[in-house]
């Protein structure tokens, strides 16, 4: 997309990166190249954000990330009818899995009979004597190397990536694999040669063994790691999976079945019961009901009747509906959602950055300490069959994996989840944010309250209720105030008849004058009152009144005399109550911002049950409230709803919009919340600090493997008369920290 000033940003699908330092170096180099303004490559969603001028082209982009032995092709996102693409990308990662596993299969079946003819005999198992180390030395060995071949066939891959990128100069992981598993392949077809020679004391000195099962417990290890990273993506695909992929549409007359990809605005399409909804729309015929579950996390239905719209890839009850399309393909709320999933697992949260610097600068280290590990050993006079050892230790056990897999997994899991429960982070800085809130600003009309006023109260000194009622009514019939629909409201439910009003005159920011059964009628604040110099002073002590029990008025005068005056209440929504007490559970602390009077402000507060509120607040005068409270302890998270909490949502550090908000609140927030209430808010926050734990325990794991294990590798304990770390226990134990910090982030899968 195009963001404005020649620069664009645009998403690449990046293949061939293997571990950490392959992602660190690519956005190392991206980073440096003219043109790039910001770069980021995630190596769990192998993709790579870039922000780029008009110098540099698509193709340009892929060609310089190729000259680092990656592919590249650019991605689109978002389209809800789950594109051929998408399709094609998803069958190539199955393809990817399946073919990793028969490559895992035919390393363990050449591993086990290899560790049986190589280690067998030292722990009393039977042995020929064809092969026996003793008796026939030279074919013992012969017969481990044969063994050894298909195996680093299987893993060839390792040798091709690691020794490719060692000479471009950006080692990765399988750098050090392909050195350290080399080093011991050739080792092994030296001792060969030797005992070819005569020197059969090599038989006991064989390395093809390690090689061999290093290869094979990398590669399970890896296999194990793709088989669960294939995981993190299942609320992408649960998404992708909503929409059909058909629609019956009638044009011209005919009714027929379409690919959902030919949809257009303005479409007819029908939906049978249990059937899913294809496209947004509008609904012009039936009565149903619509289960949102997947997309806002509300487990009710919503009732569905003419006029009301319908969103893509819910379902629908029990009547069959016909509506109009009004959104489809990538335009959809589905699509939205999609699109906002995958940017928020490809954008990384600030804690990566330093597992970011880490990995860059690791493998290159790790190699130095090997070296320098095998020199010290060999200079204090141990043989070559221990410097050996050292060596490939060393090299296999810092395989950075894990390290790499510590954030963007957690995030990717997160995020995913979080979408199932209705809550859409745009991005991991927003998670990371969420979970350090200390204060909460909270909009009033439609987040705290239901933002539908309901007059409560009506004091008409001088004329009936239902007169008063009847005669605002008409004036304020077509208003879009939240009062005057709620007069409007009040009339229609009393059945009484309405008349027509004429002259009818807006008076923005004040209210409404119009001409009513030959009567001159003004409804509106008190300063339209005080401007048109009506004495309201009988009314005051009832509108005293109402405003302390957090009513919004409305005054009315007729024929130049004060009438009287209404009482609209905006009812707290039901779960607000309980929802700042968890975030109060969470030391965080809620403020709420309205532009009502003190008295209202404080009848209101007091029902939420928030801290404080700030009064009297203009819509412009919003983002201001929040800049004074920036700067404090913890992060200021602002939620809200409206055009008018746009500039405030920007503003925080936090933006926060309700997901029936307008699309500019949306647009402006970092995060959605899709479902109805304040609950939904607590989900976010609680599932962010979820997933900032999740990442920390991974981090600490991820280094604390490598503190221990390098060490350990490179003979520490055994100078102190400890155990020598052997690389076969070396890989496996790479392995497992693979393996153990994706598992440890799918946990988060089970949040709720």
């Amino acid at each position: 997309m195009t963001v404005g000033d020649n620069m664009n940003e645009k998403t690449f699908k990046i293949g061939g990166m293997h571990c950490a330092a392959c992602s660190a170096s690519l956005e190392r180099f991206m980073s440096r190249q003219p043109g790039v303004e910001q770069v980021s490559v995630n190596l769990t969603t192998e993709k790579m954000n870039i922000r780029y001028d008009d110098t540099l082209t698509v193709e340009k982009i892929c060609e310089l990330v190729k000259s680092l032995s990656f592919t590249a092709e650019e991605y689109v996102s978002g389209d809800a009818a789950l594109s051929e693409a998408r399709k094609k990308e998803e069958q190539e990662k199955l393809r990817e899995l399946n073919a990793m596993k028969k490559r895992v299969i035919l390393c363990i079946c050449f591993a086990v009979p290899l560790l049986y003819v190589s280690m067998g005999h030292m722990i009393g198992l039977p042995l020929p004597s064809a092969i026996s180390p003793g008796e026939h030395p030279l074919t013992f060995a012969l017969l481990q190397l044969l063994l050894t071949l298909p195996i680093v066939y299987g893993g060839r891959n390792f040798y091709t990536n690691g020794f490719g990128s060692l000479v471009k100069r950006h080692p990765n992981m399988d750098t050090l694999v392909a050195v350290g598993t080399f080093s011991a392949l050739c080792y092994g077809v030296y001792a060969l040669v030797k005992i070819a020679g005569g020197d059969h004391s090599f038989a006991h000195n064989l390395f093809f063994e390690s090689a061999a099962v290093v290869v094979t417990l990398v590669l399970l290890g890896k296999y194990l790691e793709a088989r669960s990273k294939h995981h993190t993506s299942d609320a992408i695909r649960a998404l992708t999976e909503l929409a059909p992929e058909t629609a019956t549409v009638t044009r011209h007359g005919q009714t027929g079945e379409i690919p959902v990809s030919e949809l257009r605005e303005g479409d007819v399409v029908t939906v049978l019961p249990g059937g899913r909804f294809p496209c947004d729309g509008v609904v012009t015929e039936g009565i149903s009901s619509a289960d949102l579950s997947m997309l806002t996390g509300e487990s009710l239905p919503v009732n569905v009747e003419v006029g009301s719209e319908v969103t893509g890839g819910s379902i629908n009850g029990e009547g069959r509906v016909v509506f109009t399309a009004t959104k489809v393909g990538g335009d959809t709320a589905l699509a939205q959602i999609i699109r906002m999933v995958e940017d928020a697992q490809g954008k990384k949260a600030p804690i990566a950055k330093l597992a970011d610097r880490v990995a860059g600068v690791f493998v290159p280290v790790v190699m130095c300490i090997a070296v320098v590990s095998a020199i010290i050993w060999a200079l204090v006079g141990k043989d070559a069959e221990f410097v050996l050892n050292v060596f490939v230790s060393v090299l296999v056990v810092a395989c950075p994996c894990s390290l790499g897999l510590a954030t963007p997994t957690a995030i990717m899991v997160g995020t995913g989840r979080a979408a199932e429960l209705g809550v859409l982070y745009k991005s991991g800085e927003a998670l990371q944010a969420l979970a350090y809130a200390k204060t909460l600003v909270l909009d009033k009309t439609g987040t705290l309250t239901e933002g539908k006023p309901a007059v409560k109260r009506i004091f008409a000194p001088e004329t009936s209720e239902d007169e008063l009622l009847k005669l605002c009514a008409a004036a304020e019939a077509g208003s879009e105030h939240p009062v005057a629909k709620a007069i409007v409201a009040a009339a229609s439910e009393k059945e009484l008849d309405v008349p027509e009003a004429t002259a009818v005159k807006a008076l923005p920011g004040r209210g409404i004058e119009a001409e009513v059964e030959g009567k001159a009628l003004l409804v509106g604040n008190k300063t339209l009152m005080d401007e048109r110099g009506i004495d309201v002073s009988a009314l005051t002590a009832a509108a005293e009144e109402m405003a302390s029990e957090g009513c919004m008025l409305m005054y009315a005068a007729v024929s130049g005399k004060a009438a009287g005056v209404f009482g609209a209440i905006d009812e707290i929504r039901s779960d607000s109550g309980e929802a700042i007490d968890s975030l109060h559970k969470m030391q965080i602390k809620a403020i709420m911002l309205t532009g009502d009077n003190e008295k209202a402000a404080a009848a209101i507060a007091k029902r939420a049950k928030v801290d404080s509120f700030i009064a009297g607040v203009m819509p412009e005068g919003k983002a201001s409230e929040i800049e004074k409270l920036k700067g404090g302890e913890g992060k200021v998270v602002m939620v809200g709803d409206g055009i008018n909490d746009a500039p405030a949502l920007a503003s925080a550090d936090v933006g926060v919009a309700v997901g029936s908000g307008t699309d500019v609140a949306i647009e402006s927030a970092d995060v959605v919340l899709l479902g109805e209430g304040l609950s939904p808010l607590v989900t976010a926050v609680r599932l962010s600090k979820k997933v900032m734990l999740n990442i920390k325990e991974n981090l600490f794991w991820a280094f604390f493997y490598n503190s221990i294990g390098i060490p350990i590798a490179a003979g520490l304990l055994y100078a102190f008369g400890g155990p020598l770390l052997s690389p076969m226990f070396a890989g496996a134990a790479m392995a497992l920290s693979s393996v153990s910090v994706v598992s440890n982030a799918l946990r988060l899968k089970r949040f709720k």
